[in-house]
């Protein structure tokens, strides 16, 4: 008794001093330069983000800029929102939280502020005082113990001193917060089939991360992951209990950022209208880091420039943030005045080292460095921790408890921009195309007398086209913008030679039209739209909004370039929350043209818009694909025929397809349509609520279908009543779902769920508080009411095999 009381007075003491330490560690935080030196309460300036719950492991591919320009066009954000202070509170239905949390983010969204102020709240015991400890590791801080061995309660005691008196942590209700999966250079090997059950046990840092993250060692303890979309897959699934997103901000939010930021109510008010302008810089500013470099630059130019002109594109955003960042340094720490020209030869060279640093990292992929990473591009570690203080938001420097040093770019798109100018500086004032194929320009110099600009835009076009996953998309946009004579003006000092030239700019313009014009994809189309916005260039847009508002469009006339300016066009005016066919053109050619704005739109209207089974195929995509928003399709009146429908289904049946409402009123369909639909509406992943299909020859086949008995989907086939007067036993029939987590383990699933067989073999079924552990049992999800039947044809033997039932189920 005296060593449980002992035990749990260090317990205590060890759970008071850990708060004290994480409270003062979190409760403020450098949001920028701060002109005093002194950090923000992270209580003052955090504001609510966006949180999303669900989502899938899969990756997406898409840049992250684009991912959140997707995200920008959301109608109505109809995803399930969840709070902070409730990611690990008991959901309805279970009688325990979700062990393991995986929290999905872009970079600079948010992820790291939203688990430092969970923390906070509970360090300040505000929330979460179920939890009786918390502990924040970074895999940044876990990278530098990759080659040495320790046991998870040396790990913790490693980093978290107030915590030794503890030599187990099995009794206690503990979180683990692993922040920057993305960032990870552990081989984390979920196939190893090496088991760690004993926390006092040593090993190396990743198996004994993945035996944590697998509920094999320490499986009482709950875990937070945070990663950027692109590494989620690294966890296998089955290891994550729920996904939740964060979304950043959204438009109301973004407000609230500025008024907070902003004292001076017609200043935030100023700033607010401006980024609502711009529709690049608006959709940037759903990250709360752009947040702040935006309020950081129009600040500066508002009180440099009175009245003048606020930044429009992100190249001059980026501009004026490095001559922002710049003139600090040289007040803060040179003795200087703002009026002081703020290219010294000392910024000059660290921008240089990191513009270096930034494009060589960026083509191989990573956002964190050490010691070693700055070496190689000629930065001095005690130069980079000064500049690490002064360009607090471009380049920083991270450290954790007992450990190296780690710098990262807050963001990518500030490591994309800083690659962009050095390879635009590389060439003006060398000579040296660092993204083309013959590397050295000095021919072309001779030749021209200067660096021939077109070559090097031209070779970074046909490079970021080439690129499957738009990862220089942004970096393209830096590219062209830098040669802006504006943006030129700006950068003088810096640069040793001038590269701006209105000719060069317009036989780039011109390089760009024509690769529109050749049927791109519509995200490569899009970003040439953006990179045509950078170099001050709105003249395709132009002519297909002069088109729109006098009511001239027309399918002959229009060239692959204007079908993809309207797409952009009707992409950038923000929500769309309907897409009606017939406002543009009622023909197939042009429902394929503007399948892009059918995958952002809501409620997508294409009745009598002679459509035929083709157009199916197209749809099905959309509807397959991840960042669809469509929830509503009214196909009316088109002949798709049984053929069509069978094209759709695929996409149907797709674990990414939202679609509610479905209407095929006078589709020339026939029975066969009934089968297919009959097989969509089995699917677990099926979201339809509604189905139109009047005016249809469906016959007896229409009984196939769900009764109007299942009160989560609605059916209208015939006239009320009808189906009812029809003879035999079919019209009562139904379908049944397999709640695949009640199958036992030694029966086997087929892959449509439709086919159940008993095996001797377990099968690897994750772990469920309802899964049928002794009977070799299965249960439906569908609940039966009303009149209705089932079958089942069941094929070897029935009795003497299996266990006689319990009483309770024969009676």
């Amino acid at each position: 008794m005296a060593d449980c009381l002992q035990s749990k007075l260090f317990a205590a003491l060890c759970h008071r001093k850990l708060k004290s330490g994480l409270k003062k560690r979190y409760q403020s935080m450098f949001e920028g330069f701060a002109k005093a030196g002194r950090p923000t309460l992270l209580n003052q300036i955090y504001t609510e983000l966006y949180i999303t719950e669900g989502g899938t492991g899969e990756v997406n591919r898409e840049h992250e800029v684009r991912q959140i320009e997707t995200a920008s066009r959301s109608p109505d954000r109809p995803e399930t929102t969840i709070r902070q202070e409730d990611i690990f509170k008991l959901s309805p239905g279970r009688d325990q939280p979700i062990r393991t949390v995986m929290t999905k983010g872009v970079a600079g969204i948010g992820k790291t502020v939203l688990t430092k102020k969970f923390t906070l709240d509970w360090a300040e015991d505000k929330a979460h005082q179920n939890i009786q400890f918390i502990f924040p590791f970074t895999f940044g801080e876990l990278n530098v113990l990759k080659e040495k061995k320790f046991s998870l309660v040396d790990l913790v005691h490693h980093f978290f001193t107030e915590t030794k008196e503890i030599c187990s942590f099995e009794h206690f209700q503990v979180l683990f917060i692993f922040d920057g999966l993305d960032e990870s250079r552990l081989p984390l090997d979920f196939h190893n089939k090496e088991i760690l059950t004993d926390v006092t046990e040593s090993t190396s840092v990743d198996v004994l991360l993945t035996n944590l993250i697998r509920g094999k060692l320490l499986p009482s303890a709950l875990l937070w992951i945070t990663t950027r979309p692109a590494a989620a897959n690294q966890i296998p699934p089955e290891c994550v209990g729920m996904v939740t997103e964060v979304r950043g901000f959204t438009d109301p939010q973004k407000e609230q950022y500025f008024r907070k930021r902003f004292r001076d109510e017609k200043q935030a008010s100023r700033i607010i209208s401006h980024m609502k302008t711009s529709r690049s810089l608006h959709i940037m500013c759903h990250i709360p880091v752009f947040c702040w470099i935006t309020a950081t630059v129009l600040e500066d130019v508002l009180e440099t420039r009175e009245g003048g002109e606020l930044p429009n594109t992100l190249t001059e955003m980026f501009i004026h943030f490095l001559v922002v960042q710049t003139k600090v340094k040289k007040v803060k720490y040179d003795g200087g005045s703002e009026t002081d020209p703020h290219w010294s030869p000392e910024s000059r060279k660290m921008i240089e080292s990191l513009g270096k640093l930034a494009f060589d990292q960026l083509q191989k992929g990573n956002l964190i460095f050490y010691e070693s990473d700055l070496t190689e591009c000629g930065i001095d570690i005690r130069a980079a921790s000064v500049y690490s203080g002064v360009f607090t938001q471009i380049f920083r420097e991270e450290r954790g408890l007992y450990q190296d040093k780690v710098f990262c770019f807050v963001h990518l798109s500030v490591q994309e921009f800083l690659a962009a100018l050095h390879v635009h500086q590389t060439f003006i004032n060398h000579g040296v195309n660092l993204i083309g194929t013959q590397k050295n320009m000095y021919l072309t110099s001779r030749l021209f007398n200067k660096p021939n600009l077109t070559s090097l835009h031209q070779s970074a076009v046909d490079k970021a086209l080439e690129s499957p996953n738009g990862h220089l998309d942004l970096f393209l946009c830096y590219l062209l913008g830098l040669s802006v004579e504006t943006n030129q003006t700006l950068l003088r000092g810096l640069l040793t030679k001038t590269g701006s030239s209105s000719q060069t700019n317009l036989e780039t313009v011109q390089y760009i039209k024509e690769k529109i014009n050749k049927n791109l994809s519509a995200e490569k189309s899009i970003n040439l739209f953006h990179c045509l916005n950078e170099l001050n260039d709105r003249s395709l847009v132009q002519v297909i909004k002069q088109s729109l508002s006098s009511g001239s469009l027309s399918t002959d006339k229009r060239s692959p370039a204007q079908w993809s300016a309207l797409v952009f066009i009707l992409l950038s005016s923000g929500r769309l929350d309907v897409f009606d066919l017939k406002k543009y053109f009622a023909s197939e050619e042009a429902l394929f043209r503007l399948l892009p704005v059918v995958k952002a739109s809501n409620k997508v209207l294409l009745m009598n818009c002679n459509l035929s089974k083709t157009s199916c195929k197209g749809l099905a995509s959309v509807l397959r694909s991840q960042s669809s928003n469509m929830r509503e399709m009214d196909l009316s009146n088109n002949n798709l025929q049984d053929s069509g429908v069978e094209l759709l289904s695929s996409g149907l049946k797709s674990p990414h397809c939202k679609l509610e409402t479905l209407r095929l009123r006078s589709c020339n369909l026939s029975g066969r349509t009934c089968e297919v639909l009959s097989s969509v509406l089995s699917s677990k992943f099926c979201c339809l609520k509604e189905v139109d299909l009047q005016n249809n020859d469906l016959q007896d086949s229409g009984g196939m279908l769900p009764s109007g008995s299942d009160c989560t989907l609605e059916i209208f086939r015939e006239p009320a009543g009808v189906r009812w007067l029809k003879p035999g036993l079919r019209k009562y029939s139904c379908q049944l779902t397999i709640d695949t987590n009640t199958v036992n383990r030694k029966l086997q699933l087929s892959e449509d769920n439709r086919k159940v067989t008993h095996v001797e073999e377990l099968q690897l079924y994750p772990d469920d508080l309802e899964r049928v552990d002794y009977w070799f049992q299965l249960l439906c999800s569908d609940g039966l009411t009303g009149r209705c039947y089932w079958e089942v044809e069941w094929r070897g033997t029935i009795t003497g095999e299996y266990p006689s039932p319990p009483p309770s189920l024969t009676e």
